[in-house]
Parts: structure tokens; sequence; C-alpha cells
């Protein structure tokens, strides 16, 4: 029974009662529950497959009979696509509504996520990849936008860990899982695979669409409105200075992680699957802990975890410079999964905070236009530097993010719990 037929007669029914109100919240409760569950398994698929394709790479250039740097171009195609549609997702969903947005991203998700399978050479790859990620990037940034929507601050940590756990269980599922499994089912099935789950749970989705499907401006904003809005969200410090971390960050993550599968294979002599069972740890420390961290944020803030991630990351990086072993590449690529896991999840919920509510979907678009394009940045910039070697790109990107992370100390260090601000601010 939908919400929006069911819940009319409930509410009258319970108004005769006791505790009517109460009842009533914690049948509002159970229907978002459900809600957020779908909308972080439809996080977890398009980060499924956004992270399929990363260590294919050496495949996809032996089936297309091209080099490994032509092929690369699929991931910042994808990522910079992505990021740009996350600049007008945001603002359409705060005119016509949440779900309406999501709706119509999810459908387009599906249609060129199946379509991706029929491509016969590279550049329709390309092609395909780009409108997957125009359709793509109206789900996620909508998601927190309604966790800014429905929850107070203090509160936000555990539902972003939800929503986070599932992204980082796609990325597990996608860049281990998409290169063991296609030895056997080729790489086509991989992306027919996702577009089924996707589409069911879109359909599921439809039955909750009312709980949120409210639109908090009368009309669109005009282009120079909507870049004067961006322009005002990052007019604070505290603004600049996360979106600049947020840039950074996946610039850092997308170069190390989109060309581990040619590291692998060149330092290794690894094959597609030997690949994906060496990688298989990445995402799995935030699906495990992105819960535990997201409750560690609402009571002890950020201050620490954010710098702590970013060192944790350059430390990664760096260590695969050196002739270490399989099993030591493995381990890194664990911290390097944690490192992310202790940063990208917190600036989401510092931008949370820094838009108001009829603006909030715009917040999260430009957040998400930002790690997007520094997604796109990092592949390309790493692949250039590639020429140089992996030494030398590892320890240019290590360094620069060992040297942010210290920096971070000091930026980021009143980035407490709101009540610990408060009490602060009156010493």
């Amino acid at each position: 029974m939908e919400y929006s037929k069911s819940m009319p007669n409930r509410k009258e029914h319970l108004e005769h009662l006791p505790h009517a109100e109460a009842a009533d919240r914690a049948i509002r409760l159970k229907q978002h529950n459900r809600l957020f569950a779908l909308l972080s398994v439809a996080a977890g698929l398009i980060f499924l497959q956004g992270y399929t394709i990363a260590p294919l790479i050496p495949r996809l250039a032996e089936v297309f009979n091209v080099p490994v740097q032509e092929i690369g171009i699929i991931v910042p195609a994808y990522m910079l696509a992505y990021a740009l549609m996350a600049l007008f997702y945001g603002v359409l969903s705060d005119r016509f509504g949440r779900w309406s947005v999501i709706r119509i991203s999810l459908i387009i998700f599906v249609i060129c996520t199946a379509l991706t399978a029929t491509a016969q050479t590279s550049t329709q790859m390309v092609i395909w990849r780009l409108l997957t990620g125009l359709g793509a990037s109206g789900v996620i940034p909508l998601t927190f936008a309604l966790i800014g929507d429905l929850f107070p601050f203090d509160q936000r940590g555990s539902k972003l860990g939800l929503v986070f756990a599932a992204m980082e269980g796609g990325m597990a599922a996608g860049s281990a899982g998409g290169a063991i499994l296609e030895p056997f089912v080729g790489w086509r099935s991989l992306f027919i695979g996702t577009a089924v789950f996707a589409a069911f749970v879109l359909w599921r989705l439809h039955r909750y669409g009312a709980l949120f499907d409210t639109a908090k401006v009368e009309k669109l904003p005009t282009i120079r409105q909507v870049f004067r809005g961006y322009s005002q969200i990052l007019s604070s410090f505290r603004g600049k200075r996360t979106y600049a971390y947020v840039l950074w960050n996946g610039i850092y993550h997308s170069g190390v992680y989109t060309w581990l599968g040619l590291y692998l294979s060149q330092r290794y002599n690894m094959d597609a699957l030997s690949i994906g069972l060496t990688i298989l740890g990445y995402g799995i420390p935030g699906l495990l802990l992105s819960s535990l961290i997201g409750r560690a944020v609402d009571r002890w803030g950020r201050r620490w975890l954010v710098p702590a991630g970013l060192i944790m990351a350059a430390l990664a990086g760096i260590a695969m410079i050196f002739e270490i072993p399989p099993i030591g590449t493995t381990i890194a690529v664990l911290i390097l999964s944690l490192g992310y896991d202790l940063t990208q999840p917190l600036f989401v919920g510092i931008v949370t905070d820094l838009g108001d509510s009829n603006s909030l979907g715009q917040t999260m678009g430009l957040k998400v236009f930002v790690l997007f394009t520094g997604f796109g940045i990092g592949s390309l910039i790493f692949g250039e530097l590639l020429r140089f070697g992996f030494g030398t790109t590892l320890a240019i990107f290590g360094g620069i993010q060992l040297i942010s992370g210290a920096i971070a100390i000091k930026l980021f260090w009143q980035e407490v719990p709101s009540k610990l601000r408060s009490d602060l601010s009156r010493l």
C-alpha cells in the first residue's frame, strides 16, 4: 500500500487514540528508513558500475585493440559528465522536488548503463559512459540533500554513514567483482546486470515517492542566479576550505585508483582475475565501518578524522612506490580506501551545514560537481604523468596529499559537534 494513499486514513484513525502523535511519527520513521535503504542501494549500484571500469582498462584495451591511455578516457568521460550535471540537478530538485529529479536520473542511468553493453568500439564506449554520467548524477547528491531536509546537523552522521556504506559496498563489488567476474561472464553482462538491478530499485522506490516530493522554490532561477548561489556558498572561508579539499581529495583518489589495474598488470604481470583479488579490499573498510565513523563524527566532530584520513591515503600511495610483495599492495589498497572513508563522508556532513533549506539541493550539487571534477581531472593527470613512470607519479601525488593532510590539522580544528561548538563559544 502506497504511503500517499494510506497515511491520511491512518492519521485520522490515530487522532482518536492515545499517543497518536508518537504513533504517527513511528510510522513515518519506518517509512523513512525503508526509503533510505532503497536510496542507499541505488547509490551503491551507481558506484558499482562506476568502479567496475577502472580495473578492466587493460582488458578493454585488448577488446577494442587500442592503447590503454585511449580507453582510459572512459573514466574521465563519465566523471566529468557526472560533475557537470550535478550542478543543475540540485537546482531542479529545489524547484520540482527531490523525487521527480531522482526518478528521471535513475531512468536515464538504467537505459544508458544497459546500452553501454552494446558498444562495438572504444568511441562508442566513451559516448555511452558520457551519457550515463549525465543521467546518473542526480541520485546521490539529492539523497544527501534529503538527509539535510529531514534531520538536524547532529543526527546526519548515522544516515550519511548508511548511504556511504552502500557506496563503499558498490566500490568493493565493482572494483573487485568486475575484474573477477569478467573472465567468466564477459564485460557486457556486468553492465546489463547492473541495469536490471537498478530498474528493480526504481520500481520499488515509486511507492515511497510521496515521502519527499516537495518543492522548495516556486520557479527556476536564471543561470546568473544559479551561479550567484554557488558564489554565496563559497563566500565563507569554511565553504572555500571544504570544497577545495573535496576537489583535491577527488583528484588524488581517482588518480591512484583508476590506474591500479595497469599498475598491478605491469608491476606483477597480473591478469584480470588476479587484479580483482588483489584490490578486493577497496571499499571494504567503508562498508564495515561507515556507520561507526558516522556515530564517531556525531560525538567527537571531524577535526581529528579528516587529517587522519588524508595522511593515511597519502602513506598508502607512497608505499606502492617501493618493490613490495602483492600482499603489501593489498594492504595499501585497504588503507587507501579507509583514507577515503575518513574524509569524503565527513566533507558531506560539513556541506549539509553550509546551505539553508531552500538551497540544499544546490549546495549538494556543487559538492558532487567538485568531487567528480576532481575524479575526472585526477585520472587524466595521473595518466599523463605515467610517462615518467609509476614511481614518480605516485611520489608526486602522495607528497601533495601528505602536505594537505598536515595543513588540514589546523584548517579543520573548529569542526566539532554543535553542542561542543556552543560550549566552546561561551568560554
